[in-house]
C-alpha cells in the first residue's frame, strides 16, 4: 500500500486503544488492537539477492511516468506473483487462536526465503518485520509482535517478496473462529468488490472503473472505505505509477496492454477517517471498527486482465 493522504487528530492514544469493543450491528464484543512488544527483525541468508533498499531503507525515486512492462518482466512478475499467493495461503493456514502474529512473521519469512526470495517490507522505510499482519481495528501495516490471536478476530496478511528482480505483492483477510455476521459479510464484501474491480478492467477502460466499483459495491452493503491507502504500480520497483484509488474518482490514466499495478481495497465497518500509532506504522480506524483488505496484482492484457499473484 502507498499512503497518499496525512492522517489527523483523532483524540486516540497514539498507543491504541485497549479497551473491548462492541459491534452494535451484532451486539457481539471483539478486541481492540494496540501496540504489544515486537522481536528483532530476521536474518536473511546471504545467498538471497538484495534490494536497493535492504541497508538503508531508503527506495529508490519512482519513475515519473506509468511503465509498460516488456513479456520477460511479466514472466518474472507471474513468477514472483505465484509465489507471493502461494506464501500467502500457507501462513493463512497457520492462523488459528493463540498463535501470535510474530510466529505467523517467522513462518512467512522461512517459506520466502526458501524460495530464494527477500521479504519485501524487511527494512523498507524502517520496516521491521518480514509480513504485515492488520488484526480487527488495524487498517494495514500492522508490525507483527506478542499479541495472540483471539476468538472472533478478523485479520488481513500482507505477503510481498523481491524475487528475479521484481516485486509480488499480495494481502488476504480471514475471521478466525467464531466471528460475528457482520466480520463475515465485512471480509465477503472486500473479496468480491477487489474481484468485481480486477474484473472491470481491460484496455481502453478508465483506471477509475477501480474506485467506482469498489464505492458502489461498498456504499450498497453500508461500509466505509479507506481512502489514505491506494493500490500501485509495481515491477523491478515496490511502489510506483499509477496511482490506484478505491473509491469513486475521475483519475485516469486510461489502461494499456502491459501495465502491471495491485487493487488493494481497505473497507471498514465503521467511519473512513484513520489514526498512525506511534510505532509509525500501524494504521486503525479512529473510531476502533474494524477493517478487512484483499489484494492482487494485475497485469493489463490484449483482451482484459490477469492476476498475477492467485490466492484464495
Amino acid at each position: 500500500l502507498q499512503a497518499v493522504v496525512s492522517t489527523q487528530s483523532t483524540g486516540l492514544s497514539s498507543a491504541g486503544s485497549r479497551s473491548p469493543a462492541l459491534c452494535k450491528s451484532c451486539y457481539r464484543w471483539y478486541s481492540v488492537v494496540g501496540l504489544d512488544p515486537v522481536s528483532n527483525s530476521r536474518t536473511v541468508p546471504s545467498s538471497i539477492v538484495l534490494p536497493s533498499y535492504h541497508k538503508n531503507g531508503i527506495p529508490p525515486p519512482r519513475l515519473p511516468t506509468v511503465d509498460i512492462k516488456s513479456k520477460d518482466e511479466i514472466g518474472r512478475l507471474r513468477e514472483a506473483g505465484h509465489i507471493t499467493g502461494e506464501i500467502l495461503d500457507k501462513v493463512m493456514d497457520m492462523v488459528e487462536v493463540g498463535i501470535t502474529t510474530d510466529e505467523l512473521d517467522a513462518y512467512g519469512h522461512d517459506l520466502i526465503v526458501k524460495q530464494g526470495a527477500y521479504p519485501a517490507p524487511l527494512n523498507y522505510r524502517g520496516y521491521p518485520k518480514s509480513i504485515c499482519t492488520s488484526v480487527n481495528n488495524v487498517l494495514c501495516h500492522g508490525i507483527p509482535n506478542s499479541r495472540r490471536i483471539q476468538d472472533g478476530d478478523i485479520i488481513s496478511i500482507d505477503v510481498s517478496i523481491y524475487y528475479k528482480g521484481v516485486f509480488g505483492d499480495c494481502c488476504s483477510t480471514r475471521v478466525i473462529g467464531n466471528g460475528d455476521e457482520v466480520a463475515h459479510k465485512l471480509t465477503q464484501v472486500t473479496r468480491d468488490s477487489t474481484i468485481a474491480a480486477i474484473q472491470a478492467c481491460k484496455p481502453g477502460v478508465n483506471l477509475s472503473v477501480v474506485g467506482n466499483t469498489i464505492g458502489e459495491m461498498a456504499r450498497e452493503a453500508g461500509f466505509s472505505i479507506c481512502k489514505e491507502f491506494i493500490g500501485h504500480g509495481i515491477g523491478y520497483y515496490f511502489h510506483g505509477l499509477p496511482e490506484v484509488y478505491h473509491y469513486p474518482n475521475n483519475h485516469g490514466p486510461l489502461l494499456r496492454p502491459g501495465m502491471v499495478f495491485t487493487i488493494e481495497p481497505i473497507l471498514m465497518e465503521g467511519g473512513d477517517r484513520m489514526q498512525l500509532l506511534a510505532d509509525g506504522w500501524t494504521a486503525v480506524s479512529a473510531d476502533t471498527k474494524r477493517s478487512a483488505q484483499f489484494e492482487h496484482t494485475i497485469v493489463i492484457t490484449d483482451s482484459g486482465y490477469e492476476i498475477l499473484s492467485p490466492h484464495r
